[in-house]
């Protein structure tokens, strides 16, 4: 009962808050941009991508998320931009596009949760045209030994406070065993966050 309260009605909150930080907020800023055409936001969560779009380049957004109580909140900040938002409420396991519909397939802090993390890139780069982009922005596993004896440590903790994230997961290499092709790839700490969670990696990736 205190798991599905705390499910329900905190952790929304919690995690609309910790993915919102000025460190994560300059990553989103770096990569978001970028997009264009038919979008597909694979963990459009609370909405915390839409500042970062460019209306000019974008036809159109489709956002993907499991969470009822995320979406209500992005809801109400889609009605505050000029955005073409639809959303689909679903895990990214199964998405309920056509083939080569999307020219854009983006994806923030959301690999790192997704719970059958190499069925949801095999559906990503089913809807992905021949010719478009898959924009990835996320956290992951350090470089450093001692700070991944620590996320090895924490993570199964972390996942059970945070909604299943793991803050361990080797990012490039799940994106590079779905057969996507890593075009361009850069990564570093986070400036003001914990190391255990702030290694990112970001960039793109073709079919």
């Amino acid at each position: 009962m205190i798991s599905s309260l705390y499910e329900k009605y905190a952790l929304p909150k919690i995690l609309d808050c910790c993915c919102s930080t000025k460190p994560v907020n300059y990553q989103r800023n770096k990569i978001v941009p970028l997009a264009k055409g038919k979008v597909l936001e694979i963990g459009i969560g609370s909405g915390l991508n839409m500042p970062y779009y460019t209306g000019s380049t974008v036809e159109k957004i489709i956002g993907l998320d499991p969470s009822e109580e995320l979406n209500e909140i992005a809801l109400k900040k889609a009605k505050d931009t000029k955005l073409n938002i639809d959303f689909i409420l679903n895990g990214a396991e199964e998405i309920s596009l056509p083939n080569n519909s999307i020219d854009t397939v983006l994806v923030t802090y959301t690999l790192c949760t997704i719970p059958q993390v190499s069925e949801a890139l095999n559906e990503m780069k089913r809807v992905l045209k021949d010719d478009g982009m898959f924009l990835f922005c996320e956290h992951g596993i350090a470089p450093d030994k001692n700070i991944v004896n620590w996320q090895n440590r924490i993570n199964p903790l972390w996942g059970k406070l945070f909604g299943g994230c793991n803050i361990n997961r080797d990012i490039p290499k799940i994106i590079q065993q779905s057969g996507l092709k890593i075009n361009k790839l850069e990564q570093m700490y986070l400036p003001s966050t914990p190391k255990i969670v702030g290694y990112n990696y970001w960039g793109m990736a073709t079919l």
